[in-house]
């Protein structure tokens, strides 16, 4: 562990998306519109999650499309796209594109693995070759190829009036180094460092130590130096940490209540590793500034990143994420040493 923590230098949030599927369009609309919070505060960025056959946002990158054109600076990114719901090529094409619409903006974070509930929705995602697909990471290396500019055909040149590129077009400099991967046990943080990605992290990790006690900072912590050591730029490689948290100083009595249930009901969890995968998860940090900021500067993991992205809770409603972020930008950022993005 450093003596110190590392300055945070750049602050940003991550939000569901969350909709009613009555009225959908709210929802999306009311992700466009933190996002323009977001960078009215001077978060450095904004990231949505990926979310298939739920009430949840489906199709980020479209999403993150229109909120390139309502924004100017802001970051935006993916946290994360699983690539067993996608085509690497196409997907390379709809990122380079967002990107390019962006000015340089994107930060796309995928995973890998096969699709939730795949025994129920192979049929209709992979009808004919579900049992052929590769989930693993030869999808990661497909995409970062054809991102990467990267010949995707052995084609290329006129034919007819028509003129073909042997490469994705449109190729957008620079993305292939904003690439994230989104890890949580040590040969994943290895594998996206030995790759030249940055690593994305999360409230969890795999506890793959067989007893415990469990600590989840000490265990996210190994992987981010896991990461570092394989990757090429050593200690400058990007890291980004992704908790849940949620200051209470401008809110209510009845949200600071809300938020504090919404916290105890999550806590069983943080205990001990959960189901085969053995997946142990972080507390919720709610509190002031003052106080979160004291828990932070005393975690392991966090002392090791400048960048963060917390996480919005999945089930409040618009307001209270206003509040949220706005204490974030103007009270707990402060206090972890952060200046906003203007």
């Amino acid at each position: 562990m450093p003596p110190t923590p590392r300055p945070l230098r750049k602050l940003g949030f991550l939000t569901i998306g969350l909709f009613d599927a009555a009225d959908p369009r709210r929802g999306h609309e009311s992700t466009l519109e933190i996002i323009e919070l977001g960078e009215r505060l001077g978060f450095d960025s904004a990231w949505v999650r990926h979310r298939h056959l739920q009430y949840g946002i489906s199709s980020p990158v479209a999403v993150l499309a229109a909120a390139s054109q309502r924004t100017r600076r802001i970051e935006l990114g993916t946290a994360v796209t699983p690539l067993g719901w996608e085509n690497p090529l196409r997907l390379a094409e709809d990122l380079a594109t967002v990107d390019l619409l962006s000015g340089g903006r994107l930060n796309p974070g995928v995973s890998v693995g096969p699709p939730l509930h795949f025994d129920q929705v192979q049929g209709a995602l992979y009808p004919d070759t579900a049992d052929a697909e590769d989930f693993g990471y030869g999808r990661v290396e497909r995409l970062l190829a054809a991102v990467r500019g990267e010949p995707v055909t052995d084609f290329s040149g006129a034919e007819g009036f028509e003129v073909f590129s042997d490469r994705v077009q449109p190729h957008s400099p620079g993305l292939g180094s904003r690439l994230w991967y989104g890890g949580g046990s040590l040969r994943s943080a290895r594998w996206a460092g030995e790759h030249g990605m940055n690593l994305l992290t999360s409230s969890v990790v795999k506890a793959e130590q067989s007893e415990g006690p469990y600590d989840f900072a000490e265990i996210q912590h190994a992987q981010i130096r896991a990461f570092r050591a394989a990757h090429p730029d050593g200690e400058a490689a990007r890291v980004s940490q992704g908790l849940v948290v949620i200051p209470t100083d401008g809110a209510s009595p009845e949200q600071r209540a809300r938020y504090e249930e919404y916290a105890a009901q999550r806590t069983p969890r943080t205990t001990s590793p959960q189901g085969p995968a053995r997946l142990l998860f972080a507390p919720d940090l709610v509190g002031t500034s003052a106080e979160i900021a004291e828990r932070l500067h005393a975690h392991a993991a966090f002392r090791e990143v400048e960048e963060v992205a917390f996480a919005l809770p999945f089930t409040f409603e618009h307001e209270d994420y206003v509040q949220i972020l706005t204490d974030m930008a103007t009270k707990l950022g402060p206090a972890l040493g952060w200046r906003p993005g203007f």
